[in-house]
């Protein structure tokens, strides 16, 4: 992977970012991304923002060896900090980290969103975890994608400011409105993979325990969503 042959899922990642945009890449590695979207005349401005210095020293050795410090700015900061009110950034891209993580960094950089109009995130695992903030933030999914790329799946999740007040079902929550519509042969090969781990756990935990009725409680309505979702 380079700056002219993004992964798969990067590629799909960049696939919703709109064109003339000024986006903010937050834990932008080699800042691949930004680099990528420069070049194809798809972005105005970028950010490539990194926390980590080494990743940060990269990504500014990549962006000038590519001759894009015009459009791109490598800044060190954690998470929403390295943007400012006068980039006038319009689309942040979060991608490649736990949904836990993710959400933990727009929570605490809530105040950087205003004026932002597109979410494009892409978390490695539990993506519950921004449908959850999303409703809770009033941002909308207005598109989810899934695919299979070195053996492992991932989810890619797309998201607007809404005026009106979000929800979701349970099943919705979990598996991805979008993406429980469609049932992909990925979305129900992972599925199927979370359903038969679920199942091996609930057998084992000891249902005399009335410590473990919590969890027995949790596993039994995760069990039934995907049940009846994939039936």
């Amino acid at each position: 992977m380079n700056e002219q042959q993004l992964s798969e899922r990067l590629e799909k990642v960049v696939s919703y970012i709109p064109a003339g945009s000024r986006i903010a890449d937050i834990g932008s590695d080699h800042a691949y991304l930004p680099c990528y979207a420069a070049q194809k005349g798809q972005v105005e401005f970028a950010i490539a923002g990194e926390v980590v210095e080494g990743p940060f020293q990269s990504a500014t050795k990549q962006v000038r060896s590519l001759g894009l410090t015009g459009e791109i700015a490598v800044r060190k900061g954690d998470g929403l900090a390295v943007i400012e009110q006068e980039d006038a950034i319009d689309v942040v891209v979060i991608a490649g980290m736990g949904g836990a993580l993710i959400r933990s960094i727009l929570e605490a950089g809530a105040t950087k969103l205003a004026g932002v109009k597109r979410l494009v995130l892409q978390p490695n695992i539990a993506a519950h975890q921004l449908r959850e903030w999303g409703e809770a933030n009033q941002w909308a999914l207005i598109s989810e994608a899934i695919l299979c790329e070195d053996n492992k799946i991932y989810e890619i999740l797309v998201l607007e400011p809404s005026p009106e007040i979000v929800t979701y079902s349970d099943a919705e929550r979990l598996l991805g409105p979008f993406l429980m519509r469609e049932k992909s042969a990925v979305f129900q090969a992972k599925w199927r993979h979370e359903l038969e781990n679920w199942q091996g756990i609930q057998a084992k935990i000891d249902a005399n325990n009335t410590k473990n009725a919590e969890r027995l409680a949790e596993l039994a309505v995760k069990i039934k969503i995907i049940e009846d979702v994939l039936r």
